[in-house]
């Protein structure tokens, strides 16, 4: 390989969604970077997140949680953007940094900085739209785009962010082959056609069913809807961020926490302690959150599959919750009595005339429930089983040996965010960001942890060596540390 480190770098981002757009925003900030964002879509920016959202749906975490070091702040962009925030506000007591506002206002904030940036920013950062089918070093790191075109940097981030979800395994009788069932909720096709009284089968009863739920409602749907997921479990809310003051301070040691069990019992003795004090839980899982990268790191895989097993969802609905308006808006539909939530299982799906007739194993009885309903929706939260999927361009990066999928399917191995080859050793040239480094962090999906790891990246690539190939379990929690007095 060409030896490059002490000239400019060049870096080639692919994805151009909220995690790749951080990144090209930071590293075409700093000096000695030269950055082009490869991006599909016609928008690079939002991505999925924060683009292909209605009005009705929330961000899940206050406006300061929100910030990533851009200028100006996304409170002060807020102020002037002309949306009508007054119900956000109220709600937070009249405190915007803690309001919960709508999730495409944080996608137009990002569109605009990306946007100023590219036309103040010159060569320094470039968009180009394609699809990138292969990723190589040979004889310089490069990437290939499907329309035949070759770009060639020093360095390669891979940003893709969420994969669509995956259809759960039952007996389909080919309808997921067939338009009665919609793969993934936010590239619904035929949504503008479904009958306002058509009952629909969401698949899940996390955050993504709520978005849904509230989404159909929202459009004037009418309709039945039935929420299966294994637990039946549905996101919690969060605190009164208008009537409950009082924060916690980060209280979470690796050392005490080596194992989930452990891990819930400090947890718990946690918010006995804030109980007492009238300070309700949901602070303490907000404190807990710095300490979270290295408390998966000092778990064995052993404890780490268990937690997966038993724990996750209980986890998921503590961790990631719903702003109080969601919630409120949620308890309408399952107090109506027009959303139920199942435990169970989905155990078999069959094309009748229209529709599907859908089967149901219900969790503690066993008793089979049988459905018909016109649409079968897949709620169930992205995939990162990447062993098992045959996608550009990590296919044929994991046939060169150049990355690994962890043995769990939460994503790749990593080091930091440098990948990791089939020998165990740390790239110098290729990285990712985002979902998929989460066998390595697990919580870094979130706003808070991903600026982190952005900034954190960018650092490293700044120094003359390229970056540190240093295996620091903390690194995330370092910057969310810096971020939680924002």
């Amino acid at each position: 390989m060409l030896n490059v480190w002490e000239t400019r770098k060049s870096i080639i981002v692919v994805g151009g969604g909220f995690t790749g757009t951080l990144f090209a925003l930071a590293a075409a900030a700093a000096p000695g970077f030269d950055v082009v964002l490869v991006e599909r879509a016609r928008d690079a920016g939002p991505g999925l997140a924060y683009g292909a959202c209605a009005p009705c749906h929330l961000l899940n975490v206050p406006v300061a949680r929100m910030e990533v070091g851009l200028k100006p702040t996304f409170a002060h962009w807020l102020v002037s953007c002309g949306a009508d925030l007054s119900d956000a506000i109220d709600e937070a007591g009249g405190d915007l940094s803690r309001a919960f506002v709508p999730r495409a206002l944080f996608g137009a904030y990002l569109a605009e900085r990306l946007e100023e940036a590219l036309a103040s920013r010159g060569e320094r950062l470039r968009r180009v739209r394609g699809e990138v089918v292969r990723v190589s070093d040979r004889p310089v790191p490069c990437v290939q785009l499907a329309d035949g075109r070759r770009l060639e940097g020093t360095h390669v981030v891979l940003a893709t962010g969420n994969l669509p979800p995956k259809p759960p395994r039952c007996r389909d009788n080919g309808v997921y082959d067939s338009p009665l069932f919609v793969p993934d909720p936010w590239r619904w096709e035929d949504l503008e056609a479904l009958p306002a009284d058509a009952p629909v089968l969401l698949i899940g009863s996390g955050l993504t069913m709520v978005d849904v739920a509230l989404m159909l409602a929202g459009r004037g749907h009418r309709g039945p809807l039935w929420s299966v997921s294994r637990h039946g479990l549905l996101p919690h809310t969060h605190a009164d961020v208008a009537g409950l003051g009082g924060g916690v301070e980060p209280f979470l040691d690796p050392a005490e926490a080596r194992d989930p069990v452990r891990t819930l019992r400090v947890i718990r003795a946690a918010v006995a302690r804030a109980g007492e004090k009238g300070v309700p839980w949901q602070r303490v899982m907000d404190a807990a959150r710095p300490a979270l990268a290295a408390v998966w790191a000092g778990w064995s895989q052993a404890a780490r599959e268990r937690f997966l097993r038993h724990g996750r969802t209980y986890w998921d609905i503590h961790r990631h919750r719903m702003a109080p308006r969601i919630a409120t808006g949620l308890e309408a539909l399952t107090g109506s009595g027009r959303l139920k939530v199942l435990a169970g299982r989905l155990s078999g799906l069959e094309r009748v005339p229209g529709g599907v007739a859908a089967t149901v194993r219900r969790r503690h009885s066993g008793r089979t429930l049988a459905l018909e309903v016109s649409r079968v929706v897949n709620c169930t939260g992205p995939r990162s089983d990447f062993a098992s999927l045959a996608l550009p361009p990590f296919d044929g990066l994991m046939a060169a040996g150049r990355i690994v999928p962890d043995a769990l399917g939460l994503g790749l191995e990593t080091r930091g965010s440098a990948v990791l080859d089939r020998f165990g050793h740390a790239s110098d040239w290729l990285f990712a960001l985002g979902p998929l480094t989460r066998p390595s962090f697990w919580e870094v999906t979130a706003v808070p942890e991903v600026s982190a790891q952005v900034h954190r990246l960018v650092e490293e690539l700044s120094r003359p060596s390229g970056r540190s190939h240093r295996p620091d379990a903390g690194l995330i929690a370092e910057f969310v540390n810096l971020g939680e007095g924002i």
